[in-house]
C-alpha cells in the first residue's frame, strides 16, 4: 500500500463518544485516521449531533417495528450492501460481513452460548431459538477466515475467549486495545466552580463513575460501599438511567442522600475533573474505556479484576490501580476508598504507575496499528486472482427474508 489517503466506511450502530466506550473507541479512531489525511464515511442508525468530528455520514436505517435480532440483522445486511466495493477499506464494530476489518468489543456469541456454563434447559433453547442462532450465524460470518480480512479484539480477554469460542490459538486474534487523548492541565478554579455547581464544597471526597449502564458497571456494589464510609465521601454517577434511579431510589437514605445523577453526555471531561477517585467494580467490561480516561485526568482507579474487565490485565495491581479480589466486595471497595482518601503517598504512588499506563495506550499509537494492519489487507487483496465468493447464510435467509430489504436513508449527508 502506498501513503496515498485511503477511502474508508466506519460502519458501527451508533457515533458518538456519549454512547459508550465503544462508540467513543470509534469516534477517536476516526479522528486520528482524518488528521493523517485519510476520507472516512460513517455508516450508522445514529450519529450524535452534538459530536465534535463532523465526517460525511450515510444513515442506515431498520425499523422499530422488529425484534432487535432481525433488526441486527437488516442492518448487517444493509450496511454490506451500502459499502461494497465503494471503499478502500470497511471497517466495522458491527456483527456482520461488512468489514475488511472487524472489531470484536463485546464476549463473542459463540463464547457466551456455547462456551461459557449455563443451565442445561437454557442451552438447549437456546439451539432452536431463532434470536441466538441468527446471531450465532452472523458472527460465523463475521469472524470466517479469508484473505484480506482481520477480526481484531480489543483486548487479551476477547482474544481469549475467541479462541475458545472457535478453537483456535488466542494469539491468532489480533489485540489493539483502545487509547486515550492526553487531558488538559488541571485547572483549580474551574474544579471549584463546577464542583459548587453540583453543591459539593472542597472538603468532600469525590468518587465517580461513568457507564451508559452503571447497573452492570456495578452500582449496587459502590452504594453498598458507601455504608462503611463516612458522610464525607461522595459519589457522582455520569451515564444515569431508569434502573440506576431505581437502585438509589431504593438505597439507605444516608447513602442515597450522597449520590449525585447525572443523564448521558457528551461532555464528561468536567466531571473527572471535578472527581477525586474513580471507582468501576464492573461485572462485565470486555476492555473498559473509563478507568484509563479517568487515569489521564490525573485519578486514582479502583476496578474490577479479570476476567470481569478486561483493562485488568493493563495494570499492575498496587502498582498503577487498586484491583478488587471480586467485583461485588463492597467492603474490599470501600476500604480501597478509605486509602485513597487518606494516603497521599498510595495516590501519589498510583498516579506514577498510570502514567506508564497511558504512556501505552496513545491514540495515535492505536491508529499506526489499524493502519499497518490496513497495509496488509490492501496487499492480499491486490494479491487474489479474483474475489472470493461471498458466503450464504441459507439459516438466516429463511428467517428474516421479508421483502424489506431496500437501503433507507442513503443519500451522503453531514450530521446535523
Amino acid at each position: 500500500m502506498s501513503d496515498r489517503p485511503l477511502s474508508v466506511a466506519f460502519v458501527v450502530d451508533r457515533f458518538g463518544s456519549r454512547f459508550g466506550g465503544a462508540e467513543a473507541y470509534g469516534v477517536s479512531l476516526m479522528r486520528e485516521l482524518v488528521a493523517v489525511g485519510h476520507h472516512v464515511t460513517v455508516f450508522a442508525r445514529e450519529y450524535d449531533p452534538a459530536c465534535d468530528l463532523q465526517l460525511p455520514y450515510q444513515q442506515i436505517t431498520v425499523g422499530h417495528r422488529w425484534p432487535s435480532w432481525i433488526r441486527v440483522w437488516l442492518f448487517a445486511r444493509r450496511a454490506a450492501r451500502a459499502t461494497h466495493d465503494r471503499f478502500d477499506i470497511v471497517h466495522s464494530h458491527m456483527n456482520g460481513w461488512c468489514g475488511d476489518v472487524e472489531v470484536v468489543h463485546v464476549t463473542p456469541v459463540r463464547y457466551r452460548w456455547r462456551v461459557q456454563a449455563m443451565p442445561a434447559l437454557r442451552r438447549w433453547l437456546s439451539w432452536i431459538s431463532p434470536r441466538v442462532r441468527t446471531y450465532l450465524a452472523l458472527e460465523a460470518r463475521r469472524v470466517a477466515a479469508r484473505p484480506g480480512h482481520r477480526v481484531v479484539a480489543v483486548s487479551q480477554l476477547i482474544a481469549y475467549q475467541l479462541g475458545q469460542a472457535y478453537s483456535t490459538d488466542p494469539s491468532s486474534w489480533p489485540v489493539i486495545p483502545p487509547g486515550v487523548a492526553p487531558a488538559a492541565p488541571p485547572d483549580v478554579d474551574a474544579r471549584r466552580r463546577f464542583r459548587a455547581e453540583l453543591g459539593l464544597p472542597d472538603s468532600v471526597t469525590l468518587c465517580l463513575m461513568v457507564a451508559r449502564n452503571p447497573m452492570r458497571k456495578g452500582l449496587p456494589t459502590v452504594l453498598r460501599a458507601l455504608e462503611y464510609l463516612p458522610d464525607a465521601v461522595h459519589l457522582l454517577v455520569v451515564g444515569t438511567n431508569s434502573a440506576a434511579r431505581e437502585c438509589v431510589a431504593h438505597a439507605p437514605d444516608t447513602v442515597s442522600a450522597r449520590v449525585h445523577l447525572v443523564a448521558e453526555t457528551s461532555r464528561v471531561e468536567p466531571y473527572y475533573r471535578a472527581a477525586d477517585i474513580f471507582v468501576h467494580p464492573t461485572l462485565n467490561d470486555s476492555f473498559g474505556m473509563a478507568p484509563l480516561e479517568a487515569m489521564s485526568f490525573g485519578l486514582p482507579v479502583v476496578l474490577s479484576p479479570a476476567p470481569w474487565c478486561g483493562f485488568a490485565q493493563y495494570v499492575e495491581p498496587g502498582i498503577s490501580a487498586l484491583v478488587l479480589s471480586h467485583p461485588e466486595q463492597a467492603e474490599e471497595l470501600a476500604r480501597s476508598v478509605e486509602a485513597l482518601r487518606t494516603d497521599d503517598a498510595l495516590r501519589a504512588h498510583l498516579l506514577g504507575g498510570a502514567q506508564r499506563v497511558l504512556e501505552r495506550h496513545s491514540w495515535p499509537e492505536v491508529a499506526r496499528q489499524f493502519m499497518a494492519l490496513y497495509r496488509v489487507i490492501l496487499s492480499e487483496r491486490a494479491g487474489r486472482s479474483g474475489p472470493a465468493a461471498e458466503p450464504v447464510d441459507e439459516h438466516a435467509q429463511v428467517f428474516l427474508d421479508d421483502g424489506t430489504t431496500g437501503m433507507q436513508g442513503e443519500q451522503i449527508r453531514q450530521p446535523e
